[in-house]
């Protein structure tokens, strides 16, 4: 059974910065690729970064570029997301998702607030 579990979550002013961090179990998470999605209020749910399972290749929206990192750690079946330069249009619900030709599953999904 595919579980994925986001963390990291909260309230942060402008310009700061948020780590989530999503667990994964279920699958063989070493070789399928990870990525991140978000949902902002009455928005459709949007890419926002992917990470081949090795690491090999990642890909960014433009709208994060130069202020997001993703990455993962396939000795702890854990991929983050590092975010910095927070703005307000960052707002919105953060998930997680496996894809391997097609989805796998998705996590529940963490609150990222950005205001001050």
């Amino acid at each position: 059974q595919v579980q994925l579990v986001e963390s990291g979550g909260g309230l942060v002013q402008p310009g700061g910065s948020l780590r989530l961090s999503c667990a994964a179990s279920g699958f063989t998470f070493s070789s399928t690729t990870m990525r991140w999605y978000r949902q902002a209020p009455g928005k459709e749910r949007v890419l926002v970064a992917s990470i081949t399972s090795g690491g090999g290749t990642i890909m960014y929206e433009d709208f994060v570029k130069g202020r997001f990192r993703i990455s993962r750690d396939n000795a702890k079946n854990t991929v983050y997301l590092q975010m910095n330069s927070l703005k307000p249009d960052d707002t919105a619900v953060y998930y997680c998702n496996a894809f391997k030709i097609y989805t796998l599953g998705w996590g529940q999904g963490t609150q990222v607030t950005v205001s001050s």
